[in-house]
């Protein structure tokens, strides 16, 4: 019996110097090596995917204990199997889009991730820690933006507006700007590498007009040279090339207005957000469409066209849209003319398709509604959209959609009925 008193008092004995040693060790952890990240003004690696300001350091707490209870109240430790904690998930998480190893960001997520993985499985061995009672909700240590806006200034969510708004638009600009093209060699000789500052990818053309050109005005995002320019309001060698509301213009502005309000923090609730149509994916073409003998009524007017694909198995038109574009009617010559933007459902075989090779408008039958801004809303307020009492009428035709400036498909504007 004296026997079995020994063991069980050295038995309690061995289990308070246990906890007492995890309660040490997590405490030395955060005192050394997680504290340091809370103090410290340099910024962590969440950098590398966010824009909203958002950093480790919003997580943590002046203490060990306040810290762990707050990223356990909160979902971001698991207490039961802690390698598989959601804050280490994201401290790991890097930047999907970017081709390059960013070596300080590497070595500082490196740290962070060792630092919180040895003292979040510290803490777990502390079964009294575990099981103490929630913080008050003004305890908790996260950022002060709410999840939607963070979200929404994620870089990959950002670049994801880039190819639908700047990217999905660039033929606009036909040739002049993009790198590598025969058109704009001879500006780049007279210019410098300013010119052209459409690049390979969405994600480095994105990443040049942010970091080395002055193409953007965060303070007045409507005065950025990225709209001036191809309005023509400052000289532009290439001549005018938006309209004041037209689609290229409201995709260059939407895009470049939000991204200024993510950079100068505006965004505070999640009604601030821009409500944004995300059923479509936009993918810019070489694939041009003329109407002849326009209408006098629409000269030199801004006409847009919205084009619908027929289907065969259903024998309807589609739903939504697979093309659009729009410009100024040529009224002396009873012309316009423009480049396609096509579209396609998220998810869609079309869409996957387009992704991997490239879109492509099949041969076949069509359907285009004509729209003219005769009372030049558009002009009057840029972010309005084209109701239906601008529509002229609709058309059907077929054609196979060659590609190229001289293969353009033609419609006698004739045959536009209501």
């Amino acid at each position: 019996m004296h026997c079995k008193q020994i063991a069980l008092s050295l038995l309690i004995v061995l289990s308070f110097v246990e906890l007492s040693t995890a309660e040490e060790s997590s405490k030395t952890i955060f005192e050394k090596r997680i504290l340091p990240i809370f103090q410290s003004s340099n910024p962590s690696s969440c950098t590398e995917c966010h824009l909203a300001n958002l950093d480790l350091k919003n997580y943590i707490l002046p203490t060990s204990e306040k810290t762990f209870l707050s990223l356990r109240d909160q979902g971001l430790v698991d207490v039961e199997v802690p390698e598989k904690s959601r804050i280490l998930k994201f401290i790991t998480m890097k930047d999907p889009n970017s081709k390059k190893t960013n070596m300080i960001l590497e070595k500082v997520r490196t740290e962070e991730f060792k630092a919180f993985s040895d003292w979040i499985k510290f803490c777990c061995k502390d079964e009294t820690l575990k099981k103490m009672p929630k913080l008050d909700k003004q305890e908790i240590a996260k950022p002060e933006k709410p999840n939607d806006i963070i979200k929404h200034a994620r870089k990959d969510r950002v670049l994801e507006s880039f190819e639908q708004n700047i990217w999905a638009m660039r033929f606009r600009c036909m040739n002049c700007h993009t790198e590598g093209h025969p058109d704009s060699m001879k500006l780049q000789k007279e210019h410098g590498d300013r010119v052209t500052w459409f690049k390979s990818t969405p994600e480095q053309t994105m990443e040049y007009i942010i970091a080395k050109t002055k193409l953007i005005d965060l303070d007045n995002p409507e005065k950025s040279l990225l709209l001036l320019k191809p309005l023509n309001e400052i000289k532009h060698g290439g001549g005018k090339k938006f309209l004041q509301g037209d689609l290229g213009y409201q995709a260059f502005r939407n895009w470049i207005e939000d991204y200024a309000r993510i950079k100068k923090d505006s965004y505070k609730t999640a009604s601030d957000l821009p409500k944004e149509n995300n059923s479509l994916s936009k993918f810019s073409t070489q694939i041009w469409f003329k109407l002849t003998n326009t209408h006098p009524q629409w000269g030199d007017k801004l006409l847009q066209i919205t084009i619908y694909a027929w289907d065969e198995k259903t024998k309807t038109f589609e739903k939504e849209p697979i093309a659009n574009s729009d410009r100024l009617v040529w009224g002396k010559g009873k012309l316009w003319q423009h480049n396609l933007t096509v579209m396609a459902v998220k998810g869609s075989e079309r869409e996957v398709s387009w992704k991997k090779n490239g879109p492509v408008l099949p041969s076949g039958k069509y359907k285009v509604i004509v729209q003219v801004d005769t009372k030049n809303v558009l002009e009057k307020k840029w972010d309005a959209v084209l109701d239906n009492q601008t529509i002229m009428g609709s058309a059907i035709f077929e054609t196979r959609w060659p590609v190229g400036y001289n293969q353009m498909t033609a419609l006698d504007a004739i045959k536009i009925t209501r």
